[in-house]
């Protein structure tokens, strides 16, 4: 039943939107064509429906523009997210190429839903959105699938992490110049990934106190370990290897403080959500004995999606012309210490490790314009952000790295009730470095930059 469930929400709301989705980092970096085309701004001036996902206290403001004749809007959206990322040993030259080899890559496409109701100074929504996600496709055959001894074990390295949000949210206006609002969310994450570490990896990890359980020194006494792997993948365009369940939200403002001037904030909570659990296989690889498979369930502890202050401010200059600006603060530091994996293997057991990750906090800074003309709205925006994943800690099956985003974007409006929304954004490449041991046994770049696409149709009624 939980697998049906699951099916039924992913194919609703995150179709097979994935991974390298890493725009800031695992989140995308804004939620409809509106924000998407305004670098992501979106806590202090109407972006429609999608307004649930940054500051619910927005909604308010969309039904205060909708005709008078309307009290409620719907968003059927989709987004497009294409994906270059490549890892290069830095020693040797040789180059990893992240395609699609299986079902568990893209492109990827993500539908956004919304529903908002206006009753008196209330806003009420609910929603289902693709939060975001990460993923790589290395194959079976590339530099990062070799043992150290350099022989080629033939096992794959990918990742695929999607995370799905289902908002239920109000929006309260106070007064003609306050508005406040907030949400409960229901929060899934599933998880794919195939991870070859060295034996050199290995012993770094065991040697650092990051690996503990029964199954150490089964696994170091193994007569020439080459790697290990970790795999607990499935081939299949929605379903997961891992996956949990928990909550999330956020509460929010906006305030005019004149007619033309409006500011915004919005604090989304860190997500509460349980462990990860699913089945996989663990494989010892020997120069020796060759690859030794161990069965089991796995468990990938407290994984979550951080915290985020966003505070921002729209100036109109007359009817046509509105400029945007938002400031935001992401807390990884807190969320992303260390992967966290348990390994219970079916034959007895067990296995834990933990991948040091320490990301940093993130600072954000999206400006972003909008015209009218005549039915049309055009847009435009940027993005520029810090580097959260350092380079000591970078793995190749987890690239979430781009810092800097340009965006253009326009609605067209069908008569008084419906429209629709276009958005374009290129996040530009960006290369980390990682050049030693636990998270790589080679000098390791790689390189990420992605086209993402986003429509949506307005209904109001």
């Amino acid at each position: 039943m939980k697998i049906k469930t699951t099916t039924v929400l992913v194919l609703l709301a995150a179709g097979t939107a994935s991974p390298a989705w890493a725009t800031d980092v695992f989140t995308l970096e804004g939620f409809g064509a509106i924000s998407r085309g305004l670098g992501g701004a979106a806590v202090s001036l109407d972006v429609g429906p999608a307004g649930i996902m940054s500051n619910p206290a927005t909604l308010s403001l969309s039904t205060d523009n909708l005709d008078p004749d309307s009290n409620s809007q719907l968003l059927i959206g989709l987004d497009m997210v294409a994906t270059n990322i490549d890892a290069y040993n830095d020693a040797t030259g040789a180059k990893a190429a992240s395609h699609t080899h299986s079902r568990n890559r893209g492109p990827y496409f993500a539908p956004e839903l919304a529903y908002i109701r206006r009753s008196g100074k209330f806003t009420f929504g609910i929603g289902a959105f693709a939060l975001g996600g990460l993923g790589t496709e290395y194959g079976k055959s590339s530099f990062l699938s070799n043992g150290l001894s350099g022989a080629p074990t033939g096992l794959d390295n990918s990742s695929r992490m999607l995370a799905l949000d289902i908002p239920a949210a109000v929006s309260v206006k106070v007064t003609d110049r306050l508005t406040i609002g907030g949400s409960i969310d229901a929060v899934w994450i599933g998880l794919n990934l195939g991870l070859q570490l060295q034996a050199d990896q290995v012993g770094s990890l065991i040697g650092s106190g990051r690996v503990s359980g029964s199954l150490v020194p089964v696994l170091g006494g193994i007569p020439g370990l080459d790697a290990a792997h970790f795999g607990l993948t499935r081939n299949n365009h929605l379903l997961n290897g891992v996956d949990g369940w928990g909550l999330g939200g956020r509460v929010g403002f906006t305030y005019k403080l004149t007619p033309s001037t409006t500011i915004g904030g919005a604090y989304n909570f860190k997500t509460d959500v349980a462990d990860l659990k699913g089945p996989a296989t663990l494989t010892a690889v020997s120069t020796i004995a060759g690859q030794i498979p161990l069965t089991g369930r796995i468990r990938v502890r407290d994984f979550q999606m951080p915290a985020r202050l966003s505070v921002g401010v729209t100036q109109r200059f007359g009817a046509q012309l509105l400029i945007t600006a938002e400031y935001q603060r992401v807390f990884w530091k807190d969320a992303m210490k260390n992967i966290n994996v348990g390994f219970e293997a079916d034959a007895g057991g067990d296995i834990n490790v933990l991948l040091p990750q320490n990301y940093r906090n993130q600072d954000i800074v999206a400006i972003g314009g909008a015209y009218e003309m005549g039915p049309m709205t055009f847009r435009a925006g940027a993005r520029f952000a810090s580097q959260a994943t350092p380079g000591a800690t970078l793995l190749a099956v987890v690239p979430g790295i781009p810092k800097y985003h340009a965006s253009a974007g326009m609605t067209y409006k069908l008569g008084k009730r419906q429209a629709i929304d276009f958005a374009y954004s290129h996040a530009f490449k960006e290369r980390v470095s990682n050049d030693g041991l636990p998270n790589t046994s080679q000098p390791l770049s790689v390189t990420h930059s992605q086209n993402n696409l986003s429509i949506g149709y307005r209904l109001s009624f």
